[in-house]
């Protein structure tokens, strides 16, 4: 197949990472992917560091009657069977597109999002079928209107190849100098509201105040954002600056979890949750909260738990059922790392998307 993603972004998250890492694995079983993004966004830059061709169209508008045209042209050129879109600026440009084009391409849109829609008609007219990045995101979808018949879920895979806890040094204890017997909790996220910092900090008070003092029980936040001050002002208040710790932005993720004994991460709105699956995969326990597609990224009880969101108290609670029982970490942690290698590999999310693709190339309904 010919396959041309477009992606109207110019920044780098979960969704421009999943969509490259399709496209990688794609383009390694032989099918031709060609990437088409604005000019300066990051998904190009690291398409090309992976030897993808990419193509720079200004996308300033939904309906923007230059880059409708331009995209027209790249289609006619490069004849892709699918046009594969993942954003709502993106997919109205290239569905339109698409249709001054002939033979028309079959378009696809991934949905990366766990948001009310905006616009019904990036979904059940541009394009010829919706793929949903969860049940969850699948769910809100139907619930806006979206035929579930037109929905397909092809959960976002995870490069397991990086997080293999043996190859990953633990570097948090002696860079915070902490004892060696020191229970580690700690999350990975950027510092904005509805990732529930402000609930793991509310917690790791009343856990810090009701564990006993051997072992020393330790917080860390890994990450920057726009709540890293707020956070830091609450820590000095509450006196925490020993005990919680906020390490700014970090490079070495695989590392930093290796160094945990639990990962919490109190997301309140989430469509999937790859810090999840990528914790796990460290061979860690994980707490969340019962929200979007969290609950599908985890064995409720066997590799983690689940509390209400924004419920500080249960958090709390569940930190602290698991920080006193090693012997149950353990056991979890090890669950954990077989469990999301088995549903959550790249090669299998590659999988989906190519079953996708050829049905709609077969004349079927996926």
């Amino acid at each position: 197949m010919k396959i041309l993603h477009t992606e109207s972004s110019t920044g780098w998250g979960g969704q421009e990472n999943r969509t490259l890492n399709e496209c990688i694995g794609l383009a390694a079983r032989g099918h031709q992917v060609l990437i088409a993004a604005p000019p300066g966004a990051r998904l190009l830059e690291r398409a090309a560091q992976a030897g993808l061709p990419t193509a720079a169209v200004p996308m300033r508008g939904s309906l923007n009657l230059i880059a409708i045209l331009r995209l027209a042209r790249l289609m006619r050129q490069e004849r892709p069977d699918i046009v594969s879109t993942h954003s709502g600026r993106d997919t109205s440009l290239a569905g339109l597109a698409a249709r001054l084009v002939r033979p028309r391409p079959r378009i696809v849109r991934t949905r990366h999002l766990i948001l009310p829609i905006t616009s019904r008609t990036t979904y059940d007219r541009l394009p010829d079928h919706v793929v949903s990045v969860s049940e969850a995101v699948k769910q809100e979808l139907m619930g806006s209107g979206i035929p579930g018949t037109y929905i397909t879920t092809v959960s976002t895979g995870v490069d397991f190849g990086r997080f293999e806890r043996s190859a990953a040094e633990p570097v948090l204890r002696r860079e915070l100098n902490l004892p060696a017997d020191a229970v580690l909790v700690g999350t990975v996220a950027i510092l904005r509201k509805g990732k529930g910092h402000d609930e793991v900090l509310a917690a790791a008070a009343q856990v810090l105040k009701a564990a006993p003092t051997q072992p020393e029980i330790h917080f860390a936040f890994a990450g920057d954002g726009p709540q890293f001050q707020n956070l830091q002002r609450r820590i000095a208040e509450q006196g925490f600056e020993g005990r919680v710790h906020l390490l700014g932005l970090r490079r070495d993720v695989p590392q930093v979890l290796a160094s945990l004994d639990l990962f919490v991460l109190a997301t309140r709105r989430e469509a999937l949750g790859t810090s999840f699956i990528e914790a796990q995969a460290m061979g860690l326990p994980v707490i969340g909260c019962r929200t979007g597609g969290v609950p599908e990224t985890l064995l409720e009880g066997e590799t983690g738990l689940l509390v209400p969101v924004q419920d500080a108290p249960a958090l709390a609670e569940a930190i602290l059922s698991l920080v006193g029982d090693p012997a149950r970490r353990r056991a979890m942690g090890q669950r954990a790392a077989s469990f999301v290698r088995e549903r959550y590999a790249v090669g299998k999310m590659v999988d989906g998307m190519e079953a996708v693709y050829h049905k709609l190339l077969e004349g079927c309904a996926p």
